[in-house]
């Protein structure tokens, strides 16, 4: 009888980000927020 045991170790670490890709993040989020009012909008037009 053959006994196999597998360990595995996942690490994650946090990823730092740039002063840049931090903005952008931001700017990304605020124009899909206005994006989404929009639409909210429009449907409600309809």
């Amino acid at each position: 009888m053959t006994l196999n045991i597998f360990f595995i170790s996942i690490t994650f670490k946090k990823h730092k980000e740039s002063l840049q890709q931090a903005a952008r993040n931001e700017m990304v989020e605020k124009l899909y927020e206005q994006n989404k009012e929009r639409q909210l909008t429009m449907h409600h037009l309809l």
